[in-house]
């Protein structure tokens, strides 16, 4: 598996150009950031993502940082409908190896390291397996925002700052969306999260996900343990309010959607906030903080 990372590798770069960039010992350092996003189409959301590329080039101001998508749906159709390329995360080492980056630090905006985490060090762990002419002398991935209970704390500060007014009235309690990655380890972390929250501000949170547990069913029959509650705030716990946020999650026309399913479990109170964590002040420290981190 690992040859065939490395030939894989090998091929895109040298679709990535006409000519490489050898790497000879003697050159001199040049640094780069690849901040890497599962991306949107969507121009109001995307300020979530500009949001931490912004904070990065602010807090790097000596070092060049680009972005890439892992979406090749949504690449596709930025590509047709706004004639902008934004590359892969393949094609955007290989260009920044084929250019004579030595030093390259690729950060991830996950909020778990899930499947699409594993794709990503999977990747850089090719590229950095290359030796030679063509080897970065330094390639490193950063960690997703929840990888350890550390993490969780920091984030239940973030997220009970972030709802503050909410919190401060009573019988209110916050519904998160996740993503979720079905049958995979990393998806435990939402529930470090929940218990991060639990002993912050009990019941004053409830989250679930998408693709895997604890889902919409198991929000709600943790919403009945208390009958007190009588407005709910619903908002995604990912990085951009894209179409999760804005379909799975708020459609009120759709019988399916969390709005819909807490409506017709009895709460009549029922309010949204689509906003993507990325647009967060916070959010964007945390991140700067791990590339930091990573760069030691």
């Amino acid at each position: 598996m690992k040859s065939f990372v490395i030939a894989l590798v090998m091929l895109t770069l040298v679709m990535s150009g006409t000519a490489f960039a050898a790497a000879p010992k003697d050159k001199p350092d040049k640094k780069g950031i690849l901040v890497v996003a599962f991306g949107t189409s969507m121009p109001e959301a995307k300020k979530a993502i500009d949001n931490l590329v912004d904070s990065t080039k602010k807090a790097f101001p000596d070092t060049e940082v680009r972005l890439a998508y892992t979406s090749n749906i949504i690449r596709r159709k930025i590509a047709k409908e706004q004639n902008l390329n934004i590359p892969t995360p393949t094609s955007a080492l290989a260009q920044m190896n084929d250019e004579g980056f030595t030093h390259v630090y690729v950060m991830p905006m996950h909020i778990i390291p899930g499947e699409e985490y594993d794709d990503i060090a999977g990747l850089v762990n090719g590229f950095a397996a290359v030796k030679g002419k063509y080897e970065f002398r330094d390639l490193k991935l950063g960690s997703p925002y929840l990888s350890s209970a550390a993490d969780c704390d920091l984030m239940a500060d973030i997220l009970i700052k972030r709802f503050a007014k909410d919190l401060a009235k009573k019988n209110t309690v916050i519904v998160l969306m996740g993503h979720g990655t079905p049958h995979h380890a990393a998806n435990a972390m939402y529930s470090q999260l929940q218990l991060s929250l639990d002993k912050k501000t009990p019941g004053r949170f409830a989250l679930g996900t998408v693709e895997a547990a604890p889902m919409i069913e198991d929000v709600i029959a943790r919403l009945k343990h208390d009958k007190s509650v009588k407005t709910l705030v619903l908002s995604p716990l990912m990085i951009v309010a894209g179409d999760h946020a804005n379909n799975d999650l708020a459609d009120k026309d759709d019988p399916e959607s969390w709005y819909s399913q807490l409506k017709a479990a009895g709460y009549k109170d029922v309010r949204t906030f689509l906003v993507g964590l990325g647009e967060d002040a916070d959010m964007a420290r945390v991140y700067v903080s791990k590339i930091k981190d990573m760069m030691k």
